[in-house]
């Protein structure tokens, strides 16, 4: 695995940066870097981009904006942290043997890991100086629709999202990712810009930045009605020592080839997800306490996994690699905003 480079810091934006491209970002900037550039409001917007390396939604998204603004200043300063370039450099969420750069910042795992002290020095840096929001600009392996997901149910984080789409989820686990870490600095927002392939994000998410750097204060929550609420209450992974597949053939688990349909859908009880010859349900599924809870959610039926309850599940992917270094998918219910 490659060394972990110190933190770059630019007090201005670097030659070349509007127009490179994911993997060619490391060798631009050096490493992780944080990017000061200055606006005419204060205190700053922070925007984090590339924490894994194959989501470059949020990279396009600046080279965007930032285009727009050559030659002119920027209406809030903005402070832009690049995450994972050398995942980037090699097309992947992140390199095997590293930490996942969105589970490292203050409050999550690896506390003592080189890359959780420099994303820690930022999120310090940032305490220090003070913040007006915090945006950390995500895409979907599998199919979703764009949302954006909050920490805290405040009216400011509620606004801030509700800014970038009427689908909001509001999670407390995993720990350690970045939008957990700065809820504490000031109102901050995961954005879900769609799969990175799809050119409608990028301008998504370059004009939500940009409403929110021309902000002279944060939106109010908007009113019932004009948003949907939904609550991650379980995160699905698939145990290491499980195998699995996608359809038909292979012994382990068989999965539904089109389980992405299934993604922002209520699904009732009895829904299949797929088949497999145990008899114990074959997924690891945590709840917000970290218990196991797979027995409540989903069941075998005469070989095929099975829906226990209603459930409407978002992030499922069919992406191997993903699933090994992330999760299946995460487990969502309505809320009711009035009554959290």
């Amino acid at each position: 695995m490659a060394e972990v480079s110190a933190l770059q810091l630019y007090r201005e934006l670097p030659g070349g940066f509007l127009d490179v491209q994911a993997r060619d970002i490391h060798a631009l900037l050096g490493g992780p870097s944080l990017i000061e550039l200055p606006g005419r409001r204060e205190p700053p917007l922070f925007v984090s981009v590339l924490l894994h390396g194959n989501e470059t939604t949020g990279l396009h998204a600046i080279q965007q904006l930032l285009r727009r603004y050559q030659g002119k200043t920027l209406p809030r300063s903005l402070c832009l942290f690049v995450g994972n370039t050398q995942a980037a450099l090699a097309g992947v969420r992140r390199l095997d043997g590293q930490p996942d750069f969105n589970r490292i910042w203050p409050g999550g795992q690896d506390a003592d890991a080189p890359e959780a002290r420099l994303v820690r020095s930022v999120w310090e840096r940032m305490r220090d100086r003070g913040l007006f929001a915090s945006i950390d600009v995500h895409n979907n392996t599998g199919i979703n629709p764009h949302y954006g997901c909050i920490n805290r149910l405040e009216p400011a984080f509620l606004g801030l999202a509700a800014l970038f789409s009427r689908t909001i989820v509001y999670f407390t686990r995993p720990q350690g990712v970045q939008s957990l870490a700065f809820c504490q600095l000031a109102p901050a927002v995961t954005v879900e810009c769609g799969r990175a392939s799809e050119v409608e994000g990028v301008a998504h998410a370059a004009e939500f930045i940009d409403a929110v750097l021309r902000l002279e204060n944060l939106p109010r929550q908007p009113r019932p009605g004009e948003f949907g609420l939904f609550h991650t209450i379980a995160r699905v992974t698939i145990p290491e020592t499980q195998r699995f597949h996608f359809g038909d053939g292979a012994d382990g688990l068989a999965l539904l080839p089109d389980l992405e349909g299934f993604n922002f859908r209520e699904l009732p009880a009895g829904t299949e997800f797929g088949s497999y010859s145990g008899e114990a349900v074959p997924l690891l599924v945590e709840d917000e306490r970290g218990r196991d809870v797979a027995e409540r959610y989903f069941t075998m039926d005469d070989g095929r996994l099975m829906t226990r309850s209603r459930v409407m599940p978002s992030m499922l992917t069919t992406d191997a690699r993903v699933i090994r270094q992330d999760c299946l998918c995460y487990l969502m219910e309505r809320m009711d905003p009035d009554q959290r």
